[in-house]
């Protein structure tokens, strides 16, 4: 397959790297189209009134381009950059799950979404924090073998796959369970604080050193199946246009 890497945490990240060589390592043509720095819960967000520097850089059996924009402005522009157009979107692995909530700002499905409403079919990948290479590894081999079964079954435009998977060493890895999006969200705040100069301003804070707090999640969803060891699997956008024999891939790949 000809496969768009991108990613938000920018093209030398070791999530991108773990992504784009376990595509490489399979056979698969790679085009790297990455920020040029990090540029994480970037959400949609497009480059308007300024160019769009893509800097080629080396990369063994891969072209790569770090782009001076947003994740979503590395997939808009990705297609001009090769002749032969794509196949897939991978979009990872991002450092921070992209589950629940997380999907409306993050910059990885973000890109992922945006290489969706350009025909091309597309997944987002994330991991916990706390991954080491060979976490990140399995499950860019994971989401690499997924993207292959997808190469027969049209996904509808505007959706996407969103793959998410727990920060622990692949052998305690419990199966990939097909879930919906959990609506917990974020129970941080904001501190007000007044400058010296009598200026109001706030800091964004969490309550807990674990992270940022939420909700409970729903029973079923991404974020509990997360919690308990899973890699999860989420699809975003058209559901009613999901078909039997894209409904039947998913449950073959989970048994």
């Amino acid at each position: 397959m000809r496969i768009l890497v991108t990613n938000d945490d920018g093209v030398y990240s070791v999530g991108l790297k773990a992504l784009a060589d376990a595509a490489i390592k399979r056979g698969h043509k790679v085009t790297i189209s990455g920020p040029s720095s990090q540029c994480s819960a970037n959400s949609q967000h497009i480059t308007l009134t300024a160019p769009l520097l893509a800097h080629e850089i080396p990369w063994e059996g891969a072209r790569a381009f770090a782009v001076d924009g947003t994740p979503t402005d590395c997939a808009r522009i990705a297609p001009f950059m090769v002749e032969d157009g794509f196949d897939f979107c991978l979009s990872g692995i991002n450092n921070g799950e992209n589950a629940g909530s997380a999907v409306y700002y993050s910059g990885t499905v973000a890109a992922a979404r945006e290489a969706s409403m350009c025909y091309i079919p597309a997944m987002a990948v994330s991991i916990m924090p706390g991954a080491d290479d060979a976490m990140r590894h399995h499950l860019a081999n994971v989401a690499v073998e997924l993207a292959e079964r997808f190469e027969n079954v049209k996904l509808p435009r505007f959706t996407l796959i969103n793959l998410n998977a727990p920060a622990i060493p692949p052998e305690t890895l419990k199966p990939l369970k097909v879930c919906s999006l959990s609506q917990a969200y974020y129970l941080d705040g904001y501190e007000k604080r007044v400058s010296p100069l009598g200026q109001t301003y706030f800091w964004l804070k969490a309550n807990d050193t674990s992270g940022v707090p939420m909700e409970p999640a729903e029973p079923g969803s991404d974020y509990f199946y997360l919690r308990q060891g899973h890699i999860t699997c989420t699809f975003l956008g058209n559901f009613r246009d999901y078909n039997a024999d894209f409904i039947e891939q998913m449950q073959d790949f989970t048994e």
